[in-house]
């Protein structure tokens, strides 16, 4: 696939499906944004919030765009193994063969989602994670491989026990999903009630083949001049506290490339380091995730061949900062001279400075400032 083929295939994706989806779902374009990315680079997401903020839908929709075939399924304590995968073919099973019927099940699959996905119980944990790190379904003797070009998952909680932060892991990028703000609903009730009259959004021409050939041309993407800045980055998170394996930090490349390939480029630039927001663990550590990469962001010139969430505006929530004075609070409570709490708290009240002013902000101010004052006073600090 020549260039100019790639380019217009990423203008034609961005118009046909991911602008349409942004039109039908009202203040939901990181999450689109970040759908795109995900299934151009082939790589998991994970979509996390309460029900009704719209999480099946936007994967039903995106699957429709490229006319692909979806395989979803709310996941329960008691789901077994060929509820996802397929029962045994009991005509085979006749003849002594041990093979899976898996049609309209999720290795047939262009794009997979899985609601509750934390809701996974041991019987299928070994399965899913053999499907969503290697795309591969084996059971017994039979080994298949996985077309899917994208999976979804959802909770509204997160993990909790090491058995699901290995399934957790598989989901390279994280974004939450939740109500829109109030401001917004008016345009929230209006776009679903088109969307309700016109039952459907326009069509495109865009296939599950042409993003198969879109995701080979992912590994044509120069990452040489963002490679010095991206390691950088990812020392960066790793001294905030943040769990970024070498196999992980491998894997963003892809990402990375992606978001880059989706703006026609084939070479990265800074600004493709957005979606490096994306790779927390815990809700705390979101806020301080994207201090950390907006400073990156804008120490690099703006270009309008930038993606455009590399330019989204970023304004602090103060519950979320409050938040991370709590666990700064609790760590300093365990060990006062916590070098990994006190690189937070200063991250934590950089953010600060991009709050407008008022009462809220000096609220804070004054809890960072209290913070701060124990770490000072720590022994051997």
């Amino acid at each position: 696939m020549t260039p100019d083929t790639l380019a217009d295939l990423a203008r034609r994706f961005a118009s046909e499906v991911l602008d349409p989806l942004k039109n039908a779902y009202v203040g939901k374009d990181e999450i689109i944004d970040l759908m795109g990315v995900s299934l151009a680079a082939r790589e998991n997401l994970f979509l996390y919030g309460p029900p009704g903020t719209a999480k099946s839908a936007l994967v039903h929709s995106l699957a429709a765009r490229i006319h692909g075939h979806t395989f979803d399924y709310l996941l329960s304590r008691f789901t077994e193994p060929n509820e996802l995968f397929g029962p045994f073919d009991i005509r085979r099973l006749r003849e002594g063969d041990l093979v899976t019927n898996t049609e309209g099940m999720l290795p047939e699959a262009d794009i997979v989602f899985l609601d509750e996905l934390l809701n996974a119980n041991s019987a299928i944990l070994n399965s899913l994670l053999m499907a969503l790190n290697e795309r591969i379904f084996r059971r017994g003797r039979e080994t298949r491989a996985i077309p899917a070009l994208f999976f979804a998952g959802a909770s509204n909680h997160l993990p909790e026990d090491d058995a699901l932060r290995a399934l957790f892991d598989r989901f390279l990028l994280r974004v939450r999903c939740g109500p829109v703000q109030e401001s917004q609903l008016g345009r929230v009730l209006a776009a679903g009630w088109d969307l309700e009259q016109a039952d459907a959004l326009p069509p495109a021409t865009i296939t599950a083949g042409d993003l198969r050939t879109f995701q080979q041309a992912v590994r044509s993407v120069d990452l040489s001049p963002v490679r010095e800045t991206y390691l950088d980055l990812v020392f960066k998170l790793r001294h905030a506290g943040m769990d970024i394996s070498d196999r992980r930090a491998v894997r963003l490349q892809r990402v990375i490339a992606a978001s880059a390939l989706l703006c026609g480029r084939l070479a990265a630039r800074v600004s493709d380091l957005w979606v490096l927001r994306h790779v927390w663990d815990r809700e705390e550590q979101i806020e301080v995730i994207e201090s950390i990469v907006a400073a990156v962001l804008a120490s690099a010139e703006a270009n309008v061949a930038d993606h455009p969430q590399s330019r989204a505006d970023r304004t602090p929530d103060p519950d979320a900062i409050a938040r991370g004075f709590d666990d700064v609070e609790a760590k300093l409570a365990v060990d006062p001279a916590n070098a990994a709490a006190a690189d937070e708290l200063r991250l934590l009240a950089s953010r600060l400075d991009w709050l407008p002013a008022g009462v809220a902000k000096d609220a804070l101010a004054e809890r960072g400032a209290t913070l701060w004052a124990k770490v000072t006073q720590a022994p051997g600090h």
